[in-house]
């Protein structure tokens, strides 16, 4: 190559990388759980480039749950959330939040984990026992409540105590103070792992639609930057298609995030993708029901209008 055109070449290259760098807009962007397998996309997204590809420099952080999250976001300290379905009612309270997507419809993370040496082996024998939820109104609390209503058992057929957060549920199902827990099904693998307890069912048989996750964002942001919220979504949902199509190049980025061992993370990874969504659409049955939900747990007194607690407006979503 002549010098002057590798000169004009290096020179081209040099400014277009430049651009694209200052083509990138920072997003603040939260997890309201940091260790959770379905809320990996953020991580892959970012080691691959994924969010790279569509302009968003993404800047990350990790909450202790929803209500943390929600007051982040309320307070402007993040633009974008990754949440519980349960939590968009925080809009009709008059939190300055909408969700803009869904990715996580049938609760398949949430399970009943019993301890390893329990008689249990079905949910039959769950009937009138003591299970473990994170706290009064919650949703392992209406979770466990809807297994024995569908049981057949009234809303009172499986006892249930609030313990509080997942290392304080372990405790008391390690010690015996309870007879289960409902809590993440990885958990449960992780204690199956260590023989100290066993995944007896998962919540799908019971909850076949729901919005167990949604995308939330700041109603300002939305309104002054939807071209920076349409791109975050477009990455978001080409890092969930990776994640489809790659399970061994996920598993290897989710291990140091997630501390868990390869045969959890595998285990995990087939029984959780089929909850998981590629478009950001809304399941209707699954709306329905956590507006129901909303009032079953003393969230709300009446069920809430779409346009009080998501937008469509950057639906489907197309990566």
């Amino acid at each position: 190559m002549h010098p002057f055109k590798h000169w004009f070449c290096a020179i081209a290259l040099t400014a277009l990388t430049l651009s694209s760098a200052q083509a990138a807009d920072k997003l603040r962007v939260g997890k309201s759980v940091g260790t959770t397998w379905t809320f990996i996309q953020l991580d892959v997204g970012m080691k691959e480039g994924i969010f790279a590809e569509y302009g968003i420099d993404l800047e990350m952080a990790s909450f202790s749950g929803d209500a943390k999250l929600q007051q982040a976001l309320a307070a402007e300290a993040l633009d974008v959330g990754l949440g519980s379905g349960p939590s968009m009612a925080f809009s009709v309270k008059g939190s300055p939040v909408i969700a803009v997507a869904s990715f996580a419809n049938e609760p398949r993370n949430i399970s009943v984990t019993v301890p390893i040496n329990s008689t249990a082996k079905s949910a039959q024998d769950l009937k009138g026992k003591l299970i473990a939820v994170s706290s009064s109104g919650s949703l392992t609390d209406w979770l466990a409540k809807r297994l024995a209503v569908e049981e057949g058992w009234g809303a009172d057929g499986v006892r249930r105590v609030a313990i509080g957060d997942a290392v304080q549920m372990t405790a008391a199902l390690k010690s015996q103070q309870v007879d289960g827990l409902m809590g993440a099904t990885e958990n449960g693998y992780q204690l199956e792992e260590r023989g100290e307890g066993r995944v007896l069912l998962g919540m799908e048989k019971y909850v076949p639609h729901f919005v167990t996750h949604v995308i939330f964002a700041n109603k300002q942001f939305v309104a002054e930057k939807p071209d920076v919220i349409n791109r975050f979504l477009k990455g978001f949902f080409a890092s969930m298609a990776f994640i489809r199509d790659n399970k061994e190049k996920t598993a290897e980025i989710a291990a140091p995030v997630l501390h868990e061992s390869p045969a959890v993370l595998n285990k995990t990874y087939d029984y959780l993708m089929p909850m998981m969504g590629f478009d950001g659409q809304f399941d209707p049955q699954g709306l329905d029901l956590i507006k129901t939900s909303f009032l079953d747990m003393g969230i709300l007194d009446q069920k809430p209008s779409d346009d009080q607690i998501l937008t469509r407006q950057f639906l489907p979503v197309k990566p």
